[in-house]
């Protein structure tokens, strides 16, 4: 194992996008992630080919029952031996299981216990069922996001999902974890996709106090409202996106563009953004995706092809930073961000659920007569 949290051991009760986001950090920073996956009935063949979901790799997987009291007993022993745990269920599950905080700290007082819900432990809407869109349309991060006289878009679930929930919750966990090591107590990290969308709108806030920033969407220098930050048509039915805010950057723009020297209106003339958009426009136009690259490679106009998920890995910066990886012949994301003592890595590809459970409690101290045992009564597979 490498990476910062090496050594770290962190028990993970199985759940879908943000939940198992934050355990993939922690995987891939080198912590050891045993899963808990929802028992079948069936033993998984322990050479059986990767999982489809790369949000899970990293880790291994054991299957339980955790309505069966075994299960349970099965998972607080873990606890006990664990730096953290992970769940992503509604509020109170957890506590009907038998799995919930008072317990699992009354097991180990130094567990960091992090909870990953849409609305938080509590509060009007708690109880309630939501996704991404939902959350970050309550916390007015979705409002600010469309062009003017149009409709909010849903930038995917990355605000709410992935950037406010998975990876706040582990920064929760990772600062929890640096306290414990001191206290020698553990807590509980309440990490909500509400709370977390509405954090990364900071900015927009301190915006709107120094009066950079109005409620009318696509108007402002963000939002597509700027001719200088914005994504243009090309002459192949692609996109360029530019975002050279700074003046120096502007002009950087402007000279690829072949506007130096002309008598235009000031940058920051917000009069005259409709206009210069539509000039603009009418230039990236012109060229293809491909053309402007060359135009724009090398430069400070902060100017940039548009690549969709498939071209981004191709890219020669992607490449030569290795930005993406290949695993089990697949590619994706590689781990981030980079650690120049302890790197990170994926130590493995996403397990079929259940693969490991035999290595996995076996590293993690349970004797083999027991897991035969809890195999027996059908506690795991």
């Amino acid at each position: 194992m490498s990476g910062p949290l090496a050594g770290i051991r962190v028990v993970e009760l199985a759940g879908i996008g943000p939940g198992p986001y934050t355990c993939m950090l922690l995987a891939d920073a080198g912590a050891d992630v045993i899963r808990i996956d929802r028992a079948t009935g069936s033993r998984t063949d322990p050479e059986a080919g990767p999982h489809w979901d790369i949000l899970n790799r990293g880790r291994r997987s054991v299957a339980v029952d955790l309505k069966h009291p075994d299960g349970v007993a099965l998972v607080l022993d873990l606890v006990a031996g664990a730096h953290a745990l992970v769940e992503g269920w509604r509020p109170g599950v957890a506590e009907r299981l038998g799995l919930g905080p008072e317990v699992c700290l009354a097991r180990n007082p130094a567990l960091v216990y992090g909870r990953m819900t849409g609305w938080g432990q509590e509060g009007p809407l708690a109880s309630t069922a939501g996704h991404d869109i939902d959350y970050i349309a309550i916390a007015g991060a979705l409002w600010p996001i469309g062009r003017t006289g149009e409709r909010p878009v849903p930038p995917l679930n990355l605000v709410g999902d992935f950037g406010g929930g998975g990876m706040l919750l582990a920064f929760g966990i990772s600062a929890a974890l640096v306290e414990a090591r001191a206290s020698g107590q553990g807590q509980v990290v309440d990490a909500a996709m509400v709370d977390g969308a509405a954090s990364l709108m900071t900015m927009t806030y301190s915006f709107h106090q120094f009066g950079w920033w109005t409620e009318e969407r696509g108007t402002n220098i963000l939002d597509t409202g700027a001719h200088f930050y914005e994504v243009y048509d090309t002459a192949d039915g692609k996109f360029f996106a530019v975002g050279a805010i700074e003046p120096q950057f502007y002009a950087a723009l402007l000279e690829g563009l072949g506007l130096t020297g002309e008598d235009l209106p000031h940058q920051q003339d917000r009069a005259s953004w409709p206009a210069m958009k539509e000039r603009f426009a009418a230039i990236f136009a012109t060229r293809t995706r491909d053309d402007w690259t060359v135009v724009f490679d090398g430069t400070d106009a902060c100017a940039a092809p548009v690549l969709s998920p498939l071209e981004a890995p191709d890219h020669p910066h992607t490449k030569a930073r290795a930005t993406f990886v290949e695993v089990a012949g697949v590619t994706q994301p590689a781990p981030a961000p980079r650690f120049s003592r302890t790197p990170s890595e994926v130590r493995c590809p996403p397990p079929v659920p259940g693969r490991d459970t035999l290595d996995a409690l076996t590293d993690w101290g349970i004797p083999a007569d027991r897991i035969d045992a809890l195999r027996e009564s059908g506690a795991v597979d």
